[in-house]
Order: C-alpha cells, then structure tokens, then sequence
C-alpha cells in the first residue's frame, strides 16, 4: 500500500463549514482521514471552519458531529476555528510586518472590469498586483474617501512542489495565480490563513482532501512556509458525483448523509461505498471499520471523478446485513423490541433489505397473525398440522416434520412447502423454515396451520 510515510503519532482532520448537511463525497474525505489515523495510532481531528458567520450555523455544526458519529468515526478532538479569531489575528499582522500581507482597495465591481479586459486581451485574469505600487498618500487618500482594503498574500511566484499521496509529483507555478486575499475589507478571515494556522498549531502531519483544493495547496504551502512552521503531506482524491455525473452539494442536499440514515442505510455500506467506489479495490461489503480501513490505499484511488449510485448504495446495505454478526446488531434489536437472540438474528439476516425488516419477520415470529391457505390445501393443511411432533424443537425439526407429511400425503417440492411456508409467515418467500420454525413454536404453528390466527 502507498500513502504518507507513517509518524509514530500521525495527526489528520476533517475541516467541513457548518453551513449545510455534509453529503457522501464530504464523507469521503472524512473517512479517508479518520481510517488512516485510527490505523496508525494517530489522532483524527473535526475542524469547523466557521469563519463566515453569515453563513454558519450551530445546527449544521451538531449535524456534522453527529454524521460522523453515525460513520463511526467520532473525532479524538473537535475545534471550531471561531474560537481561534486572535490566533489568526496574530498570523495576519506577521506577515504584514514581513510585507508579505499587502493592502489593496479595488472594489469587486473594479476587479471585475479588470479580468474582462485582461481576457478581451487574450490574457488570464490574474489580479495585477496594482496594489503595491501604491504610497502611503495613496492609500491615505482611498481612506479617506470611506474605502477599506482587503489584504493580499503576496505569492514568491516560484514553482512550489509536492508529492501528492493520491496523484504523485505535483507542481504548480505562483507566478499564473492571483495574490489571494487572506483578509476580507470588514477584517474577517478567508478560508486560507486560518486553515494553516491551525495546521500548525494542532501539528497536522497529513492532509487528505478533494481535488478541487490543488491549486489552493501551492498557495497554503508558500504560507506554511512564510509562517515559519513544517509543510505537511498533501493528498488530493477524487471527487464523487451523482449518477448523472452532476457534482454534490450541501446546498441542494445532493445524498445527504442525515437522509441515507433516515431512508435505513447502513452506516458501514455508505462508508464502504464513499470510501472505495472510484478506486481500483473493488466494493464490497466490510465487517467494521478496520477492516475497511485496511482497504484504504491512497495510491489506488483513480484520477476520474467517481459516480455514487444510490441503486449500488441499496445493493450494499443488503450486503452488509447479510454479513453482519449478532454482536453487532444486539443492541439495535433491543432497542427495536425485538427478540430471539442470535438464533432469530441469523435466521433473518440473510432476508433483510434494510435493518428494520426485521421487525416484519419478529412480528411472523412472535405476534398472533392468521396464514394465507388456499382452499384445495385446508385438507393438506390439517394433516401437516396433525404430524407436528412434540416439543422441545430444533433445526432438525422442519426436515423429520416434512419429511413426515410427505410419507403421509404423498406430496412434495412446492406442493409440499409451499402451502407450508404461506401459512406458516403469510410470505411467498423468506427465512429457511428451519431456522423459524423451532422460534415461533408448536402452538402457533398448529393455530395456522388450521386456519386460526396464531
């Protein structure tokens, strides 16, 4: 496998903005971080960027805690960079004081006209740096006629490169990027500078996040190193899509993570699904996170955008339930009032599309109900209920019991257990009978069997 070089304490984060309910590719990432640190000793960290206040919300905030806690993977440590404002304060006024943060006055409107004429003129719309030639009087001037600057970072214009965990040796010229602004005109912060702030400031040894951050990595590596503080690796996956190819967004709740939880998919589906789908590992259903985690390969994630297919996510579910343990669904069968233990649990598991299928099949079980008999089978019936041996049952109980019913009857295939199966759970197919019939009982049995509700 091919990923970062392993630190004894590896230290990785997940930096979602509260601003709307995180969807499948902002699990991806998520998990990617989660699964690497958690296999290697290290630390996982929830960063909430929620710089922009405007657009923040605590509600989203609680959302995305508790998606991730749904993933399983809640993080080792959770900060809100809203909490860091002074840190980045601090940030900014170094590297004006190095004359790295420069002030500049142009309006949007302004901006705008420039990148028009810059591309009417064949040329990239790369902010020009006007700025800086501006004296103290200038600036005095703009000041005074009521406008406030946006503060610039001041690139070196060099070819800043990186081995990139996912897509190898990367390297990205300064010198065709704009200065990006750090600092908004009303003093807030951009997603940059607090981003490598709090990179340094919470040692994060890796980063693994979507493609769409590439170029942003050159810039944050140039800070990084204004900054004074180590670079950490970079990993840039692809992103996933829907099934049209569309992109996701929070903004539309494009496979929001709170709507698969609600319509019953399993968390370890949708993790295995986000995680694997567009790399050269096939998809496939996972006992737990370790051993998902042991699929991760950074190297085998493909360049191409990845579709996410609900109809594969359904598909998914289906399998991981028919594979997972009683211990891992114990406690969600108490909670559900279900009962039968482990025998009721293996029984069923293998029927189920979503986990509270298994509410339908406790209730055949357990809860008084008449069978479905058609006319011509009543006689049929009552034989087959006549030849119930006694209890106590087992799972080799089914077998002497028809086996004894088709000695008497002379029937057999679907004649013989197809009758049997409609009034015994009322469904054209199911569990092994086997399995249910000692669970449900010879009382309950014999009142279908004869028509009753039982």
């Amino acid at each position: 496998m091919s990923d970062f070089p392993r630190n004894a304490a590896p230290v990785l984060r997940f930096a979602p903005s509260p601003t709307g309910l995180i969807h499948v590719g902002n699990a991806r990432t998520a998990l990617l971080n989660a699964l690497i640190a958690r296999r290697s000793g290290g630390t996982f960290i929830l960063r909430f960027d929620d710089t922009d206040a405007a657009r923040s919300r605590a509600e989203y905030a609680d959302a995305i805690a508790a998606d991730l806690g749904w993933l399983g993977i809640a993080p080792d440590i959770t900060v809100r960079q809203s909490d860091r404002i002074a840190d980045y304060a601090a940030a900014a006024e170094r590297l004006k004081a190095m004359g790295r943060l420069y002030p500049a006055y142009e309006s949007e409107e302004e901006l705008d006209l420039k990148r028009g004429l810059q591309r009417a003129r064949g040329l990239p719309p790369v902010y020009d740096r006007a700025a800086l030639a501006l004296t103290p009087q200038d600036r005095a001037r703009l000041e005074a006629e009521g406008r406030r600057p946006h503060w610039r970072f001041r690139l070196e214009h060099r070819v800043v490169a990186w081995d990139d965990g996912v897509r190898g040796p990367q390297q990205v010229d300064t010198s065709t990027l704009s200065d990006p602004v750090l600092v908004r005109a009303d003093g807030s912060f951009l997603y940059t500078l607090p981003s490598v702030v709090d990179d340094l400031a919470l040692g994060v040894t890796q980063v693994i996040r979507g493609e769409d951050h590439v170029t942003n990595t050159a810039v944050q590596i140039e800070i990084f190193a204004a900054l004074g503080g180590p670079v950490p690796g970079f990993a840039h996956h692809n992103l996933l899509t829907l099934p049209s190819g569309e992109g996701l967004s929070k903004r539309l709740g494009h496979l929001s993570l709170s709507a698969l939880r609600e319509a019953g998919q399993e968390a370890l589906a949708v993790a295995a699904l986000s995680v694997l789908v567009g790399t050269s590992h096939a998809v496939e259903p996972v006992a737990d996170l370790h051993a998902l985690a042991a699929m991760v390969d950074l190297a085998a994630i493909s360049r191409a955008p990845a579709r996410f297919d609900p109809a594969d996510l359904d598909a998914l579910t289906a399998r991981t339930l028919h594979i997972m343990p009683f211990s891992a669904a114990a406690a969600r069968l108490e909670a559900a009032g279900i009962e039968g233990g482990e025998a009721f649990w293996l029984a069923v598991r293998a029927n189920l599309s979503r986990f509270d299928d298994a509410r339908g099949w406790w209730e055949i079980v357990a809860a008084p109900q008449a069978g479905v008999i058609a006319e011509d089978d009543r006689a049929f019936l009552t034989e087959a209920a006549n030849l119930l041996p006694a209890e106590p049952w087992d799972g080799a109980t089914w077998k002497a019991w028809t086996s004894a019913v088709k000695a008497a009857t002379g029937r057999s295939g679907r004649g013989l257990f197809h009758p049997l199966r409609l009034a015994l759970t009322s469904r054209e197919t199911g569990p092994e009978l086997a399995a249910l019939l000692p669970l449900m009982g010879r009382a309950r049995a014999e009142e279908r069997l004869r028509g009753g509700v039982g």
